[in-house]
């Protein structure tokens, strides 16, 4: 509906991990670099956590794309599988053909046999779990296990586990410790700052095809940020509904009274609302308390 109108040529802040979109912030850069590093040294285990909606997904698409051979990829999305379906979904990921009737223990012999033929070929096997908080105790067990498959120069297959920060207290549970102590690299993404909210609003605005750097004002983009609470989803919400707010009403930029009818209207910004009134209200009251007591005391009536 505002595509003309902000003159865009496609919608800027959809929720689909779209790595057209992706945006070079510190925190995203350092992670992909920590990834691919140690993917390039063979490591067996790699975990990236985050808060929900801070970028996991659209990391790890970014991944899938930026893998070069020899590396060869399986992606789950979603882990919430028994033992025997996990490994159903790893041999459906890589093309492996397994009877319907074919028991666990086959299913494996057959991964076992491709990640052999795949390092014989001089390829790297990952495999890379996304959510992977939701996959149950015995799953992440059976997981483990299959990176005992090695030869004496590397591992067959390489795992990296992308969750939400519940992973963390998962895996320290006794029973699955031995999975938590292979788990070689870590990181963790961070919410955004106010300044890299103002690049990553750009930067989707850019792509999207928007040249004017004035479309968003600074309180308008410090109210993105503030009600989002740094967390990318949130302001992707937030700002593509003060967009539709800005153009109901005719306006050409986005103000911070957009934002704050967007999170009016967003269940998980509502509680916030005022706050940040009262954020860049409270020091000019304070200041004019200050002055009002200062003039009471140099000249009392």
């Amino acid at each position: 509906m505002y595509l003309q109108h902000f003159g865009l040529n496609q919608l800027p802040f959809n929720l689909t991990p779209d790595t057209e979109f992706f945006c070079d912030l510190p925190s995203h850069l350092e992670a992909l670099n920590v990834l691919l590093i140690a993917l390039q040294s063979g490591e067996g285990f790699i975990k990236i956590t985050g808060p929900v909606g801070a970028g996991k997904t659209m990391l790890c698409r970014k991944l899938l794309n930026e893998l070069p051979a020899p590396f060869v990829t399986a992606y789950i999305p979603n882990p919430d599988l028994n033992s025997v379906a996990l490994h159903q979904t790893i041999a459906g990921e890589l093309g492996i053909k397994y009877a319907r009737t074919a028991g666990q223990n086959r299913i494996l012999a057959q991964i076992t046999d491709y990640l052999l033929q795949a390092a014989a070929q001089g390829n790297k096997v990952v495999l890379i779990i996304d959510e992977a908080q939701a996959m149950p105790l015995k799953t992440l067990e059976s997981l483990r296990l299959l990176t005992n498959l090695e030869t004496e120069k590397q591992k067959l297959l390489q795992i990296v586990l992308f969750g939400q920060p519940e992973l963390d207290g998962i895996l320290q549970k006794k029973t699955i410790r031995q999975l938590r102590q292979r788990i070689s690299f870590s990181y963790a993404l961070q919410p955004l700052n106010k300044r890299q909210a103002q690049d990553y609003l750009q930067h989707r605005l850019l792509v999207a095809g928007n040249t004017h750097t004035d479309l968003l004002s600074p309180l308008g983009v410090a109210a993105l940020n503030f009600y989002a609470q740094g967390i990318p989803r949130l302001i992707n919400i937030l700002a593509h509904k003060a967009l539709l707010a800005a153009y109901g009403k005719g306006h050409g930029s986005i103000g911070w009274r957009h934002v704050q009818s967007a999170a009016a209207d967003t269940d998980d910004t509502r509680q916030r609302l005022g706050l940040f009134c009262m954020r860049k209200v409270f020091p000019w009251l304070l200041l004019a308390c200050g002055i009002s007591i200062f003039v009471s005391l140099r000249w009392p009536l």
